[in-house]
């Protein structure tokens, strides 16, 4: 969305949040292509979780969404508004959106006599002021470019980035978030099942498709079939993509590495380091994702120590359990350490910053020495 229009968005916030009726607009916006299905039901989700009423809640979560789609994103939502008789929403978006214009007014053009120096006859009179030899001016050659030179001016490839280097991110779908959840891992890897892992999967699922990505889950692969959904998403063409997300649940161990370390384990047992998963979409492996932004969000451990978290109040963990169930990946844990289980693995490692326009962030700390 433009800057302008999402400045104006947030100045009338708290008029469009008193006053907007979401419920109207949700079928202009959605035969526009500003919003998709899932994304109208995840405002709705979002909605009635919140406890500060239905109708303001989904109009806060509204707003908040439209700045991220798009150019055509506010000018669609006027038309929206007008349609459904908010007018005075719309008169009060158009207010903010009117700029004072200076037109430019043409001078009066009135012509000049400018005098000439003209040889006079030396046998008549002339005035004294007069010069009395006029020397005729000399030729001057000047520089003047061949006309292959005024045609062939150098054309530079469209930037995807601007002066503060920000990725150009407008394309529809925005790109490929690629979700792996690992969940039952076989008997013999001693690996214990991560229940809660499916909550976890599904918010992600929900949050990228309102964010106009296009997912794709894939659920308890073995090392060898993670390596393969890899590399058929590096195959794919993201010409028309602006981006990449690959998210990885699953247990994790400890690999050596200067920019990624850590490595994900297949439901099967074996790891593949998160190096091997970064590759497959460098520029090399995958051109068409060259300049463009690859995120990577791996929930996984990093090593073999626990982190158990540190002493809440009674208040804070009530207030916490209530939106959490038995299926939760984390709950506030007790001072005991019956709560945690000898398998339970901990996730993940921090990165380092890294070229190449990817960027890998790791749910847990690493292991201290």
């Amino acid at each position: 969305m433009d800057h302008r229009h999402r400045e104006i968005l947030r100045q009338k916030r708290r008029d469009l949040v008193e006053s907007l009726d979401p419920s109207d607009v949700y079928d202009g916006l959605l035969s526009r292509g500003i919003f998709t299905g899932d994304m109208i039901d995840e405002i709705k989700v979002r909605g009635r979780e919140e406890s500060s009423g239905t109708r303001r809640s989904q109009a806060r979560q509204l707003v908040s969404d439209l700045e991220t789609r798009g150019n055509r994103a506010f000018p669609a939502f006027l038309e929206c508004l007008r349609e459904t008789g908010q007018h005075t929403l719309a008169e009060l978006l158009e207010s903010g959106d009117s700029a004072p214009v200076s037109v430019p007014v043409p001078l009066p053009v009135q012509p000049a006599v400018i005098p000439l120096p003209v040889p006079r006859n030396p046998k008549k009179p002339g005035r004294a002021d007069a010069p009395e030899k006029l020397l005729p001016l000399k030729p001057t050659t000047l520089p003047i470019g061949s006309p292959k030179d005024e045609t062939e001016i150098p054309r530079t490839p469209r930037p995807r980035s601007d002066s503060i280097q920000s990725y150009k991110m407008d394309a529809s779908p925005c790109g490929v978030c690629l979700i792996i959840n690992n969940v039952e891992f076989d008997a013999g890897t001693e690996l214990k099942n991560r229940t809660g892992s499916d909550i976890d999967s599904e918010k992600l699922e929900r949050r990228f498709r309102s964010l106009n990505f296009h997912v794709i889950v894939k659920r308890n692969l073995k090392c060898k079939h993670i390596r393969h959904e890899l590399s058929v998403l590096a195959k794919m063409d993201h010409s028309e993509y602006d981006c990449c997300v690959v998210v990885i649940l699953s247990h994790g161990t400890e690999a050596s590495h200067n920019r990624f370390p850590g490595a994900v384990h297949g439901v099967d047992g074996p790891s593949v380091p998160v190096q091997i998963i970064t590759n497959y979409l460098t520029g090399q492996n995958c051109p068409s994702l060259q300049g463009k932004p690859k995120l990577f969000f791996i929930q996984a451990c990093g090593g073999g120590e626990k982190d158990t978290g540190f002493e809440v109040s009674p208040e804070e963990v009530q207030h916490t359990a209530v939106r959490l169930d038995e299926q939760a990946d984390a709950i506030p844990t007790s001072s005991s350490s019956d709560s945690l289980s000898l398998s339970d693995e901990p996730d993940a490692r921090a990165s380092l910053p890294t070229p190449s326009d990817i960027l890998v962030s790791y749910s847990t700390f690493p292991v201290e020495p």
